[in-house]
């Protein structure tokens, strides 16, 4: 810590009662500090020309200190800030250094590696130049040997004969010697050299060299850039927005963003699925023209005059889903609640769905209140509603892009209770009218080898069960037959046997009506057993009442209004409205009606 003094720029006498000088101190990490100086002697007399008085009265000696300390405590402040400002400065050109240091280094050291190279090249291509010189030459030195092998031979012949004294062996000699010279003497001999003697010294290309010398004055390639998590509600149905970072100061021009689908349990012998790109200029983009719920993989480079970036980590995003498509043969409705089931309408599984509803006025149009039911995990839902009132019913499906478009809307009303017949359940012989409220029973048997059985359709029994609303309370729907048709109607758990008869077990109740030639007999069955009753105006509407609450399973003459029987039993499960006819006929089932007032009294 430095110490400075300040001193006033007046001349004259310092009061004795004031110290003359302050001493503070300045740092970048502290904060001014005043400290009092111990007084300094008075001057002695006469040391002063004596022409004024005391400088420093008492109170303008104060304010022009309070003044200097605010001045020195407000230049100490900015000084602060600056030293602050050039250690981010320090650090920022230091950090840069590096960068570029390394940088500088990695080209170096590309540089050599790269002249390495081509003196490797240059001196292997040298090395084999002066191979093939060296054998052509030493091909043609053996070839001169030879010829002058085949001289020197030719003249030794001929002095041995020119020697020779004998006459008659000298002509039998000397032409066959002549010959081979004539024939020696025709051979031509090359004696020029069979290569050059000046080795080839291409130019070399140090283009690429240079490319990277003039490479260290510009920036760096980028680094690789960090595509982001998908982010809720940042896709549609057939789109995706992508965002992506990149951690570095790197100059950047445009980014490439490649993308491609993602084929879940695709056979091996699959083509791998198109990549497609797209070029931007900022760190997002919106892709379009994708598939609905599909998995797209993607990836992003960056990319400078210098040279592109390595791929980014590939990351995983999603699009929206398609609507679902709500199954309204398979909704089921009661005063209190409602059972929506729907199809999902993907290929891919989805997260969730939500199901949305709202109230519906009496003259039609639908409210501006609409409720939700959010993180349904299957595709069916119950949905507790008001009594008497009409609903509009929709359903989105939910995945990390987010939700889908809603699917097409479907009525409810609470009125009464509303179901259709379940026909998986019905018997072979049983055919289901288009709108699922009628059954017929025609004429024609069919044989067992015929009939299409499994598990959860009955056999023995001509019946079918009713997709009831799972909800306890009271429910009331009415069935139509005509006087000449044998049935049985009731309710009956839903694992009722289904090689039994309706009312001969444990787990269904039912009326049944048993045509005789005498007269119409009517019996309410449960585990085989009925009451002794006699019912004088044969019903052709009746009316079943099911209170849950109460226990009771009531039956009436709807058209009369007339109670006909009650069973009592505790519905330890929930039931389901059954039907069967025992001869050729049609039964309607009429339901979504209010219950009459008598009906659960």
């Amino acid at each position: 810590m430095d110490r400075y003094y300040v001193a006033s720029d007046r001349g004259g006498k310092p009061s004795p009662d004031v110290p003359t000088f302050q001493r503070f101190s300045v740092g970048t990490n502290e904060s001014l500090r005043f400290d009092p100086c111990e007084e300094s002697p008075p001057s002695p007399p006469g040391a002063d020309d004596g022409d004024h008085g005391d400088v420093f009265e008492g109170g303008e000696t104060e304010r022009e200190i309070s003044s200097i300390r605010d001045q020195l405590q407000g230049k100490v402040a900015e000084m602060e800030n600056f030293a602050g400002h050039l250690e981010e400065i320090f650090l920022t050109v230091e950090e840069n250094f590096g960068r570029r240091e390394q940088h500088l280094e990695q080209h170096y050291n590309d540089v050599l590696q790269t002249l390495s190279q081509r003196y490797d090249e240059r001196a292997a291509g040298l090395e084999e130049e002066k191979k093939n010189k060296l054998e052509a030459l030493y091909g043609q030195l053996l070839a001169c040997g030879m010829t002058l092998d085949a001289t020197k031979a030719l003249i030794e012949t001929a002095q041995e004969i020119y020697r020779c004294q004998d006459k008659r062996l000298f002509l039998k000699m000397v032409m066959p010697a002549i010959k081979r010279i004539e024939e020696f003497a025709k051979e031509e001999t090359d004696l020029t050299l069979a290569t050059s003697l000046e080795f080839n010294t291409p130019l070399a290309d140090l283009s690429d060299v240079k490319t990277m010398m003039d490479s260290i004055s510009v920036v760096p390639a980028p680094s690789a850039p960090v595509v982001n998590s998908q982010m809720p509600n940042s896709a549609s149905q057939t789109s995706l927005r992508v965002c992506w970072s990149l951690f570095s100061d790197d100059t950047v021009e445009y980014y490439e963003l490649y993308y491609r689908p993602v084929l879940e349990d695709a056979p091996a012998n699959t083509s791998t699925p198109h990549v497609s790109k797209v070029e931007v200029r900022e760190t997002h983009c919106t892709v379009t023209d994708l598939l609905p719920n599909a998995q797209y993989e993607l990836w992003v480079t960056a990319t400078n005059t210098t040279g592109i970036s390595p791929a980014s980590e590939k990351a995983l995003y999603m699009t929206v889903p398609s609507p679902p498509v709500i199954r309204q043969r398979e909704c089921s409705s009661c005063p209190e609640a409602a059972l929506i089931r729907w199809e999902s309408g993907n290929t891919n599984p989805v997260d969730s769905y939500t199901v949305e509803f709202s109230q519906m006025g009496n003259d039609g149009p639908e409210s501006f209140i609409t409720e939700s039911i959010v993180a349904v995990p299957t595709c069916q839902c119950l949905i507790q509603l008001q009594p008497g009132q009409h609903y509009l019913i929709s359903v989105r499906a939910v995945n990390i892009g987010g939700p889908s478009d809603r699917s097409e809307p479907i009525t409810i009303s609470t009125t009464g209770t509303f179901f259709y017949l379940l026909e998986d359940t019905a018997h072979p012989c049983l055919s289901i009218s288009e709108d699922g409220f009628t059954m017929f029973y025609g004429d024609e048997e069919l044989p067992i080898s015929a009939m299409a059985l499994d598990d959860n359709t009955f056999t023995r029994c001509v019946a079918v069960l009713g997709d009831l609303v799972p909800v306890r309370g009271k429910h009331y729907w009415e069935v139509e037959v005509d006087d000449v048709t044998e049935f049985r109607i009731g309710v009956a758990y839903t694992d009722t046997e289904r090689n039994s008869f309706l009312g001969a077990n444990g787990t269904s109740w039912c009326m049944r009506h048993i045509l005789s030639p005498s007269r119409h007999k009517y019996e309410f069955l449960h585990n085989g057993w009925s009451p002794d009753l006699r019912i004088t105006v044969n019903p052709v509407r009746i009316g079943v009442a099911l209170d849950y609450d109460r226990g009771t399973l009531s039956f009436f003459n709807a058209n009369l209004g007339q109670h006909l029987y009650t069973f009592h039993c505790h519905f330890q499960n929930y039931v389901h409205p059954c039907f069967s006819l025992e001869n050729p006929g049609a039964l309607t089932v009429h339901n979504g009606i209010e219950a009459a007032e008598y009906t659960f009294m």
